[in-house]
């Protein structure tokens, strides 16, 4: 193992590549990433009837309020890269923050949550792909052989484009995201028209301000909505996992982690606002509060919306295309930070060495990818068929304790990370203290709320369950015992490694002090280092304030997505 030569200042890690193809992704490539990770359009179809169910005319208000956890934790993630733009994101701050047992299980919640995630997204993938060729029947069945198959095939080929390299990745995901936030808007656009002209079904309902009051279902209700929420928005960090490809990477990973969540709020915001004036809540037809249409909401409103026949048949067709896409597109940027995570583990010897392989011509993180890939099919195998396939929504569910533990985690790294600068100012002291810490707060309440209710099968939370074979006998929800299982999982593998790698539980490898290290076996740094366009090359571009450049980045985001969509 190398070490980068030179004293860490103080706030600023010192950086020394891990043989990542450094420059490759410019700030809207990066903004794509974090955007499509979260799917939008499989989390809204997949969520919203759920969400609507807990809270009823509330789900607009809980979409804004589920924001605010997510863009406090995005300050820390942005603060923190700008000291330490490191891969391994959660696990390297944390562990240089609070010590490595608390790094380690950081970056074990990331791995956790994409390997738990990728199963239900490979299914919708091939469940999509089936309905867009018009194989209604074996679409029908999401467990059987034949979407099996297809969703193992999906797993296959998006390993590969993250294998083959992150420029290949961020054209595809332009691509896709285009064909997301285009049908959405047009979707959003057309049941608004039709509700204001008249031509609606009987069920269409006028917005009104009273859809803004979060606590008209009572407080459980709004716990419960927020918690299911929080989680279509997870996804976001993809944009910070893959700092050390960018160009700027100080800056520009931590601004696309924030633009991207603010993007999602207005995308999620209005389309459930024109979902539910359209469709009302009620639970026949298509109601969005219909329990036979809580698990695909916008296939059923995509047919009501366009119609079925000329051009609107065509519409609704590429609203199928438009979730198959974004399944597609999650599944590729799960993979992308996963094998970011683990490779950064690995070069700090975390986790076997081996995970830090790097393609001598892609520049992609080789063993860390494809394992990711082979775990992820052979956990969707069984899980597709025992308890008829009802552990896959389980795990789904699960994730969600993972996701508001690492978080949390990151929000509070942040605060004492920074804590003897905190006080230098007023700035320091929002951004880097009270607000990452806030949104950790939040998000650690949810995942307490979520932890005790999926503890209980009477609490509905879960498809599956467990009866005790000895005293109490309590039936133990499918959730929490897959989610348990992944902790114990990792647990095991932490003591595995404190005894076969001591060095990182040492504090050897990685501390507040120690600066970034390099696996011996990297390219050789005439080969692994290929400048990109970074701010030394491009003096200037940020170099004007927040308020210049914000239209600039709105500019062109949207010219890459009229030209992707083109």
């Amino acid at each position: 193992m190398a070490t980068a030569e030179g004293t860490p200042p103080i706030i600023a890690e010192q950086q020394v590549d891990k043989g990542l193809k450094s420059g490759a992704l410019g700030l809207v490539s990066t903004i794509v990433m974090g955007v499509a990770s979260t799917a939008p359009a499989y989390s809204l179809a997949a969520t919203l009837g759920l969400i609507v169910a807990a809270v009823g005319l509330g789900s607009p208000i809980i979409a804004f309020l589920a924001f605010i956890p997510m863009l406090l934790t995005s300050f820390g993630y942005s603060e923190l890269n700008k000291a330490d733009p490191d891969c391994g994101t959660t696990f390297t701050w944390v562990t240089r923050a609070f010590g490595p047992r608390t790094g380690w299980a950081g970056g074990w919640a990331i791995v956790a949550a994409d390997v738990l995630v990728m199963m239900s997204l490979a299914q919708v993938a091939s469940v999509y792909m089936f309905q867009l060729f018009g194989a209604h029947g074996i679409a029908a069945e999401p467990t059987s052989g034949y979407v099996l198959l297809l969703g193992i095939a999906w797993i296959v080929a998006m390993t590969y484009i993250c294998y083959r390299g992150i420029e290949v990745s961020a054209r595809l995901q332009k691509v896709l995201l285009s064909i997301e936030v285009v049908m959405l808007l047009v979707l959003s656009v057309v049941a608004f028209v039709r509700v204001g002209n008249g031509h609606h079904p009987s069920v269409s309902i006028t917005p009104a301000w009273s859809w803004f009051n979060a606590f008209q279902s009572g407080f459980s209700a709004f716990v419960s909505g927020i918690i299911l929420m929080l989680f279509i928005y997870w996804g976001w960090d993809t944009a910070v996992a893959v700092n050390e490809e960018t160009a700027d990477r100080e800056k520009t990973p931590g601004l696309a982690a924030i633009i991207s969540t603010v993007i999602l709020l207005i995308t999620y915001v209005i389309t459930i606002l024109a979902a539910q004036s359209f469709a009302g809540v009620g639970t026949t037809g298509i109601g969005l509060a219909n329990t036979d249409n809580q698990g695909d909401v916008l296939s059923v409103l995509g047919s009501s919306v366009f119609g079925t026949s000329g051009f609107g048949w065509f519409l609704a067709q590429l609203l199928i295309l438009m979730v198959l896409s974004s399944a597609a597109a999650s599944t590729q940027t799960t993979i992308l930070p996963t094998a970011r995570t683990t490779l950064s583990m690995a070069t700090y010897r975390a986790i076997p060495k081996v995970f830090a392989k790097m393609h001598p011509r892609y520049l992609t993180p080789t063993v860390s990818t494809l394992v990711m890939g082979a775990i992820s099919i052979l956990l969707y195998i069984p899980f597709n068929y025992l308890a008829k396939g009802f552990l896959i929504p389980d795990a789904v569910t699960a994730i969600g304790l993972y996701i508001a533990f690492y978080y949390g985690l990151t929000g509070f790294a942040c605060a004492w990370y920074y804590r003897k600068t905190l006080t230098s100012s007023a700035r320091n002291l929002w951004m880097r203290g009270i607000l990452p810490v806030l949104g950790g707060l939040i998000l650690y309440f949810a995942g307490g709320w979520s932890l005790w209710a999926d503890w209980d099968f009477a609490a509905n939370n879960s498809y599956t369950s467990w009866l005790m074979p000895f005293w109490p006998h309590w039936y133990i929800g499918g959730v929490f015992l897959i989610a348990f299982a992944s902790a114990l999982a990792g647990l095991i593998a932490g003591i595995w490694m404190r005894f076969v790698s001591p060095g990182f539980f040492k504090k050897e490898t990685l501390t507040r002090a120690t600066p970034t290290l390099v696996p011996d076996e990297s390219l050789p740094t005439a080969t692994r280092k290929r400048p990109g366009r970074d701010s030394a090359s491009r003096p200037g571009r940020f170099a004007a304030g927040w308020r210049y450049r914000v239209p600039r980045i709105v500019f062109r985001s949207c010219v890459v997505l009229a030209a992707g969509s083109a």
